[in-house]
């Protein structure tokens, strides 16, 4: 029998018992079509997973009662990998969204970059359509720590700032090492341009700020496909895809 699962913050967990809110009350009442007494599987986002069953259902919410904490289905990868891709028009970059939390990303900043051709116009309903994609996608794949989608970010301050600890990498389709000279390392921001590509003041920022540029061999690939594939590739070389 299939267990459904659902997302509720941590703050929603008081004394046993679990407050589901409206969004997910929607897809619990009005399109799953569960029932009093029903057992579902809750995550709270932040590494927990827990087998609840149903006690209330109302029209905005529903109450569960928890039974006992049990292992995710998808455990996190060792990897902790933020993916800093180019902004995308249209629903291109919704993809990237669904997909990197698909691949076990841990982080994902929305780059401005010199040709990047989408607008910041309405950021703030942009990033809270992202957030609800994470939590389907989330829910989809078994992942119980929600990925962390960043506000947009311009090239040059993220180039600048990055964390000592952390691997800078910079894909490009020119002027980088190879795929094989990169330092193995748990913690990796990978830096994903768009469909014009780097322009040659970007790259010159990548060198001066000490981030890695590395040219993949291969085919061009189109700028969502890239982030996409790129994820999947760092996950296969030193994460948990294997």
């Amino acid at each position: 029998m299939t267990v459904h699962r659902f997302y509720a913050p941590r703050s929603a967990f008081i004394d046993g018992l679990i407050a589901l809110g409206e969004h997910e009350t929607h897809h619990l009442r009005d399109v799953l079509r569960l029932s009093i007494d029903d057992k579902i599987s809750v995550f709270d986002g932040e590494g927990g997973e827990y087998l609840c069953s149903i006690d209330e259902i109302s029209k905005r919410s529903a109450t569960l009662v928890t039974l006992k904490q049990t292992p995710p289905s998808a455990p996190e990868s060792q990897l902790d990998l933020t993916l800093a891709s180019a902004m995308l028009k249209g629903d291109k970059f919704d993809l990237v969204v669904k997909k990197s939390v698909e691949l076990g990303v841990t982080r994902l900043v929305p780059l401005i970059t010199e040709r990047c051709d989408a607008r910041l116009k309405d950021a703030a309903k942009k990033i809270e359509r992202w957030q609800k994609i994470v939590i389907d996608a989330t829910r989809q794949c078994g992942r119980a720590t929600l990925m962390t989608v960043d506000e947009p970010t311009e090239f040059m301050v993220l180039a600048r700032n990055h964390e000592e600890n952390r691997l800078p990498v910079l894909f490009s389709e020119r002027r980088g090492s190879s795929f094989d000279s990169m330092t193995p390392g748990t913690k990796i921001t990978a830096l994903v341009g768009p469909e014009g590509g780097w322009s040659d003041a970007e790259l010159v920022a990548a060198h001066i700020n000490r981030v890695s540029v590395v040219t993949l061999g291969g085919r061009i690939l189109r700028a969502e496909t890239a982030s996409i594939a790129i994820a999947a590739i760092l996950q296969h070389r030193f994460g948990d895809i294997n």
